[in-house]
This record gives C-alpha cells, structure tokens and sequence, in this order.
C-alpha cells in the first residue's frame, strides 16, 4: 500500500475507472480508508481500519453498481463511527448477516407457537385461528416462513380444490387470509425481513351453476309461507320441550323446574327471534349484554364485533315493539338481570360457542318443514331484503345492517327495491303543459294511419 493512488470517489470518478479499470487500489483523499479495488467483476467498495486495540482491518461494503457512491461513502462513515466508539464494524455486520439468517430460517410452527399464539390469545376467535392455521397448513409449519412463494400459494390452493369434498372458495380466502395476516404479524416485528406473500392473493374460480345457485340459495329471503312455518315451528319447538320436561318430572326427575309455566322454555326462540326483528349477524346477539339494551328507549347500543376493528364507537339501533316485548319476556323470565350476557351459555353461563345455535335450528328447521339448507344466517337477509322491498330507502338499510360500506347493501340488495324509475319519469312528464299534453293524446286518438299521413316522406321511411 506504498504511494497508493488517490482521488475523491464520486459517481463521475468511479464511472471513469470502470472505463479504464485501474492496476491497483483507488483511495479516497475525503474519508480515511474508504477506497475501491479491481477485479474482473468490477470495482467493489472497501474500507481499511484499526480498531480500538490496534488490529488493521478491512471491511467489504459492496460492489459498486449494487451500491453508489454517495451510498458507500455514508455505509463506510457509519462503520467508522462504530470504530470511533471502541466497537468492530466487521463483527457488528457479521452478527447483523446472522441475524438476518436466523429471521430466514424462523419456521411457521416455531412463531405459530410463539409469538402469534401470545398475540392470538388476546383476540375473541383467536384460539379458532391458530387451529386453521395449523390445519390448513400442516404440511408448511417446519417450512421458513420467508422461503413461502406465489408457487407455494397457488399448489396450495390447486390441492385443496382438488379434493374429494374441496372447500368453498370463501373458506380458503379465510384461512389464506389467517396465514397471511400472521406473515404480516411477523415482518412488522422484524420476525423475518418482509412478508414473502405481500401482493399474492388466491386465484378466485369460475363458479358453476351448481355454485351459482347455491349462493343465491343462501342469500335469500324467507317467502311468507315460510314465516308462518318458522313461527310453528319455534312454537312446536317449545312444546316439544315442554313434553320431554313433562316425560322426566314424571319418570323420577320431579325436582326438574316445569317449562308449562315459563313464556320460554330455552334462549332459543329468544334467540331466533332477536336475529329475525333486528338482522343482526349471530355473533353480536351471541355476545349481546344486557348493558346493551335500552328496553325503555327502545335501542341496542353496541360495537359491531364484524367490523370492531374499522369502527371500534358503538352504534345505537332501534328495536321494533315486537323486538322489545321478546327481550322484555325474557329478561323478566332471567330474573331482570342489569348487567351480564343476554343469551349465556347453558352449561357455564359464559359466552356461547359460535356454532352453538346449529344444532337447535336445525330442530326448529325440521319441525317447521323448512327446506334443509335454509341457512340460520338466512334471517338477516330476510331482515334486509323485507326493509329494501318496503321502499325503505339503501343507506337506512345500511345503517340498519352494521354495513361499513354501503356498497356491501347496494351489491346484494339494490335489485329488491320497487321500481322508483317509472314513478320518476312518469312525475316528470306530468310537468309538461296542459294544453301540449292534450294535443299528444289528441294527435293518439286519430290513430296511426292519419299520424303518419301528416309525416313528409323522409319521416314515413
């Protein structure tokens, strides 16, 4: 390193040495150390420097092409900084590389069992997340989350619609979407460098028929035989009950409360009720509160659980006199309770299970005739579309449905509202002056024949 050349290391200097590559080092006159060497793949940045003990080291900052000028300059002035306070650059970068070799080979069980179960765990389904994480993916969980691709996704998704019962495509965009939002989860805490699936998204397919009727069966409303059907058939549902309470009081269970007396024999016609007068989705009557409800005011004040996320303020809904006397019965019936769930669970009075109600409506379905796969979520969109066929105007339905956008109501029941068009029209024309619209229904009243005598040629062709 005897008389080595010098020059400051600009972007022009260096676009110059590419030209006419140098036989030896090129050293910086601005920043000690920092210089450029030769080789047959181009110049690559360098910095020489003597730690805090006095041992002469050198350091590889990158090659230039990869890395500017004025980008080497400030990567070499920080690792000098490093010197300057007693540490070693090299080693610091050393540990930073094993670092980041350690965040690549970070495995999706190791943060599903880790950090995410501790962050899930926190959530209301949280539990029920990490369960579809580590079924959907079972085969992915000794994978390294950053190794995951667009190819991975797409086999992925290839395997599952290739089964004998493939899931629908709703179901795979939820447990896609649980695993993505993990990755997110984990390149946010520096876990792995980024989400290796940002951008990728499943591929959704042509639906057939098959699955075209069947998602307009179940977005439907109910037709007015079948309302009468489900009122009988919760009525027959409670008398059923009554009988089998009946059957046990007389076979050895006499301590058994008798139901004859009680307006309800269980939350489930309650239960079934609320969702039909209010449209609620089955999670916010699941976790409704008695703290929620206002049967004096007549409202419902409560976080939509859907969308809590996006509208963490409460909103306040009007309760119909039918709504208010089958919450009014039953909070009576629980001992009128201030405070605690509305619907708790039978077996630990906490929070019911969300599939808790399948079970009874489809009880309540059998007994009332109801065809089979008459959704319980149906109720809400019988809820919206009776309102949209009143003339109910869509951004009242919105409101009414928790929708955050009323685009959601637009998209799925604009095509129920009358038809306000020809109204619009017809209100329209009836502005025109009296004596015009005599002489059109005059001109109507001589018939086609005579009309088109008075046309000129050019009119008649």
């Amino acid at each position: 390193m005897s008389d080595p050349t010098k020059m400051k290391l600009t972007a022009r200097a260096l676009e110059q040495l590419t030209k006419t590559p140098p036989a030896d080092d090129i050293w910086d006159t601005e920043l000690a150390g920092f210089h450029v060497r030769p080789g047959k793949r181009g110049l690559t940045f360098r910095l020489y420097y003597r730690t805090k003990t006095g041992q002469r080291r050198m350091m590889t900052i990158g090659r230039y092409g990869a890395l500017t000028a004025t980008q080497a300059r400030k990567d070499a002035a920080e690792a000098l900084a490093v010197v300057a306070q007693g540490g070693d650059p090299r080693a610091v970068l050393e540990e930073a590389k094993a670092e980041a070799q350690r965040q690549q080979q970070q495995t999706l069980r190791a943060y599903l069992a880790g950090p995410y179960t501790a962050f899930q765990n926190r959530r209301k389904d949280g539990k029920g997340t990490l369960r579809r994480i580590e079924k959907d993916f079972a085969d992915w969980l000794d994978k390294p989350m950053s190794s995951l691709s667009l190819a991975d996704v797409e086999r992925w998704q290839a395997e599952q619609e290739g089964k004998g019962r493939p899931l629908a495509f709703g179901s795979l965009k939820r447990s896609y979407d649980a695993l993505h939002a993990l990755l997110v989860h984990a390149a946010e805490r520096k876990a792995i460098p980024i989400n290796p699936l940002a951008g990728v998204k499943l591929q959704k397919p042509a639906m057939s028929d098959e699955a075209m009727t069947e998602q307009a069966a179940s977005r439907r409303y109910l037709e007015e035989k079948e309302v009468k059907a489900l009122f009988a058939g919760l009525d027959a549902y409670q008398e059923k009950r009554r009988e089998q309470r009946r059957q046990s009081r007389a076979h050895g269970k006499a301590y058994l409360p008798s139901l004859d007396e009680v307006a309800f024999v269980d939350h489930v016609k309650p239960w079934i009720l609320t969702m039909y007068y209010t449209g609620f989705r089955p999670g916010d009557i699941t976790g409704l509160r008695w703290e929620h409800v206002n049967l004096t005011f007549a409202t419902i004040r409560k976080v939509i659980e859907k969308t809590a996320h996006h509208h963490p303020e409460p909103q306040t809904f009007p309760l119909s006199g039918p709504a208010v006397d089958i919450l009014k019965t039953w909070h009576q019936q629980q001992g009128e309770p201030k405070a605690g769930l509305v619907f708790p669970s039978t077996c630990n009075g906490k929070r019911m299970d969300r599939t808790a109600m399948q079970k009874p409506w489809a009880t309540v379905r059998q007994l009332a005739g109801l065809p089979n796969d008459l959704l319980l979520y149906s109720l809400r969109h019988h809820f919206a579309s009776q309102l949209v066929m009143a003339g109910t105007d869509l951004l009242t339905v919105s409101k009414l449905m928790a929708h955050s956008d009323i685009q959601t109501t637009i998209q799925h029941y604009a095509h129920l509202r009358p038809d306000h068009t020809r109204d619009a029209v017809e209100a329209f024309a009836r502005k025109v002056p009296e004596q015009d619209t005599q002489r059109y229904s005059s001109n109507r009243s001589h018939g086609s024949h005579e009309v088109m005598q008075g046309l000129a040629p050019r009119e008649q062709a």
